[in-house]
């Protein structure tokens, strides 16, 4: 196994999260690589995973706090560590130990560049970023939201701690209309698929969707709000992890039409 940086030949491969195969992706447009091209000039780290025939197995990109959708100072912030493991595309690399090798060189560089700790989120659920797997790397969690934790490795007696962004506004509950709210930066391709199913969906309901879209690669929008990524329909938001099924979406849709139908 080998660790590298991402290169131009290499950058199709992280746009896609490893998973060329999937359908899903193909739904998530260009988001990601518009983000990549925002954020490369800003601190954006991209590293890849190599096993013995130089297939690409897994990944982790990694920035600069002050530009992640967490708060914090000097620091440098994991936004998804990821190991292909289905066996349609190029098959399952999980079990190896890539994720423990890129987490290492994400530290290592972060030292390196002078940070003073590495931040990473994490699910309580077992499932994607367990937050479990952080605190066997010797992670500690500092600020809880929901079934989300934030955790950290600090460096040296200088880290101050970082916290989750604290939401400042809520979206609107509508009257006449429905309204959707998306806050999107790009970083995630779940979120861009969920992002754009719930356009498409959203047109079977002519005259009766306020569709609004926040592009919080715009730290000032994201401040704002105290939101970074996030989906509302009426005020309400949808839970999200792997992208939402189109049909879902829809469902909640309709159920809210119905409701300024009466």
């Amino acid at each position: 196994m080998k660790i590298t940086d991402i290169s131009p030949d290499t950058e199709s491969q992280y746009f896609c999260c490893l998973e060329e195969w999937s359908d899903d992706i193909k739904e998530a447009g260009n988001y990601k690589e518009k983000w990549y091209n925002e954020m490369k000039g800003k601190g954006l780290k991209v590293k890849f995973a190599l096993d013995e025939n130089n297939v690409i197995g897994g990944m982790i990109q990694y920035l600069p706090v002050e530009y992640s959708i967490f708060e914090g100072k000097d620091l440098y912030a994991v936004l998804c560590i990821w190991v292909h493991g289905h066996k349609q595309g190029r098959g399952v690399f999980r079990g190896r130990g890539m994720g423990k090798a890129l987490l290492k060189a994400a530290e290592d560089d972060a030292r390196q560049l002078g940070a003073n700790g590495l931040v990473a989120w994490g699910l309580i659920l077992p499932v994607f970023m367990r937050a479990s797997w952080f605190k066997r790397h010797e992670y500690k969690v500092v600020d809880r939201s929901g079934i989300m934790r934030l955790l950290w490795k600090p460096f040296n007696d200088k880290a101050v701690a970082p916290q989750f962004i604290k939401k400042k506004k809520q979206p609107l509950k509508g009257h006449e209309k429905v309204n959707i709210t998306m806050f999107r930066s790009g970083w995630c391709q779940s979120m861009n698929v969920t992002c754009e199913r719930m356009k498409r969906a959203s047109l079977e309901f002519p005259g009766k969707i306020n569709l609004q879209e926040h592009d919080t690669i715009d730290k000032n929008v994201a401040e704002e709000w105290g939101i970074s990524d996030a989906l509302f329909i009426d005020g309400r938001e949808i839970g999200l992890g792997p992208p939402v099924s189109y049909e879902k979406l829809r469902k909640k849709i309709k159920k809210s039409v119905r409701r300024i139908s009466l």
